[in-house]
């Protein structure tokens, strides 16, 4: 059940971290959405692991600025690696 809490997560992470991030790191909203599952899966991970955050079953404050932060990293990361690309 855990993971799918953070996929949920994720797709919230998504949008509200390509709403906070700014650019045009390319890919569209399903790459927006892939990386905010990814990054929330990626911040949940280190949140637990690390900080003991988002434990709970339920969304926190916590859980939702692990998963945006993990989501930013991560289209942060996204934006660089298609800029060297192109």
């Amino acid at each position: 059940m855990g993971i799918l809490y953070w996929v949920i997560l994720g797709l919230i992470a998504g949008a509200l971290a390509k709403l906070i991030y700014p650019g045009d790191q390319g890919g569209g909203i399903f790459a927006t959405i892939g990386l905010g599952i990814l990054g929330a899966l990626l911040g949940g991970w280190l949140g637990q692991t690390l900080l003991g955050i988002g434990t709970g079953a339920a969304f926190s404050i916590g859980s939702i600025a692990t998963a945006v932060v993990g989501a930013i990293i991560l289209i942060f990361l996204w934006g660089l690696f298609t800029r060297r690309a192109a």
